[in-house]
């Protein structure tokens, strides 16, 4: 399989701070035009639309054409596996506090 066809890692594709934060303005505005996306961040819209091409390889973002526009949204079904993944961590380090204050509470 080629590189190009091969499907973006989500925890690569949220690696980066713009993404992120392209991925909270979706969120919270459900649909954004490209143009609207753009004048939240010191960058021009071809630097942005790198960052959303990124998303929507890894599944987190999809567009479509309204008139001459591309309009966003956000898929938030990848980030389950994050979730996930933070949840077994997250637990994790709740036993070991509750065994701390265990042993803590011993002495």
């Amino acid at each position: 399989m080629s590189e190009k066809n091969q499907e973006r890692d989500v925890y690569v594709a949220i690696a980066d701070p713009t993404r992120r934060k392209l991925l909270r303005l979706l969120a919270d505005a459900g649909e954004l035009p490209l143009h609207e996306l753009t004048a939240q961040f010191q960058m021009g819209r071809t630097a942005v639309s790198k960052h959303l091409a990124i998303l929507k390889e890894a599944g987190l973002v999809a567009d479509r054409k309204v008139g001459r526009e591309t309009r966003y949204r956000l898929i938030a079904a990848p980030l389950q596996e994050i979730k996930d993944w933070v949840s077994f961590y997250e637990e994790f380090w709740m036993g070991k506090v509750a065994f701390l204050k265990k042993l803590l509470s011993e002495e």
